[in-house]
């Protein structure tokens, strides 16, 4: 599971699906509609908030904003629950979890989407919207 702290704007086409996918099943494992990936270590910065499934929905509304700006339709219906007016506080994410995300991406990218690429090495690392990143390591909850 990939549940990228970098902006969707970043990812290419398959990056984006996978993510959206993910980020679901990410939603079934937060409202206990699954038995698999309920120990996965990327769900803890969403399980720390005060409303897990309003920090996944803002996180899901996010993907299919940049879905839809670039002419893809995500089911958002599928968000079990939205930001709606009251956004959930900004989950902060380390400088050193976006570096090695930067780095990880740029590397799918030039192995499955050379034109991405390109972009991405003139392109600077921004987070998701739902992010705020703080200066420190690599996060723990991180693999490998």
């Amino acid at each position: 599971m990939r549940l990228w702290s970098l902006n969707p704007r970043h990812l290419d086409r398959m990056g984006l699906v996978a993510c959206w996918r993910e980020s679901l099943l990410a939603q079934a494992v937060l409202a206990g509609r699954t038995k698999g990936y309920r120990n996965h270590p990327q769900l803890n910065r969403f399980r720390a908030q005060t409303d897990p499934l309003a920090a996944v929905g803002c996180y899901l509304e996010g993907l299919g904003r940049e879905a839809t700006a670039r002419g893809y339709h995500f089911n958002t219906t599928l968000i079990l629950r939205p930001c709606g007016q009251t956004p959930p506080p900004l989950i902060p994410v380390t400088t050193g979890q976006l570096d090695l995300e930067w780095r990880h991406l740029g590397a799918k990218l030039a192995q499955r989407s050379p034109q991405d690429a390109a972009r991405w090495e003139h392109d600077e690392p921004s987070p998701h919207p739902l992010f705020q990143p703080v200066p420190g390591p690599v996060e723990d909850w991180e693999r490998g």
